[in-house]
């Protein structure tokens, strides 16, 4: 029910969206790659994430990224940055009764991941700044 109602709302709005081997929909919006969870099991749960936003390539980054995250996650509503495996996530989790609901914060969510990736770019490159030609 609820993969059928994000599919057609997608379709609706103009994104071309797909189903991944677990049953959960890939869409591309602004040239980043997002997922849509379409758990059946938890009507009421909402789950949108901007996936692969930065690879972790050290242990040292890994250290930075979750400093990072917890940056961003302390300043924003409803957003939460998290690491998994060797990469960074965004994701917007909320609840819905009915799950129809979701489709009047839909932008406004995809706007939150926009700013969470924003922002743990900026603080990560801050964090590790390019060297200068002096160096």
């Amino acid at each position: 029910m609820k993969q059928q109602l994000y599919l057609d709302f997608l379709a609706e709005e103009g994104f071309r969206p797909k189903l991944d081997d677990d049953g959960d929909i890939t869409f591309k919006y602004q040239g980043r790659r997002y997922l849509l969870w379409a758990n059946e099991d938890d009507e009421a749960f909402f789950r949108l994430a901007a996936v692969y936003i930065w690879p972790i390539e050290s242990d040292e980054e890994r250290a930075r990224a979750l400093e990072a995250a917890n940056d961003v996650n302390r300043g924003t509503k409803v957003g939460k940055v998290y690491l998994t495996q060797d990469d960074v996530w965004c994701a917007v989790e909320l609840l819905f009764d009915p799950p129809e609901q979701f489709r009047g914060v839909f932008e406004r969510a995809l706007g939150v991941l926009e700013y969470c990736v924003r922002q743990f770019h900026d603080r990560m490159r801050a964090s590790h700044p390019e060297p200068t030609a002096d160096a």
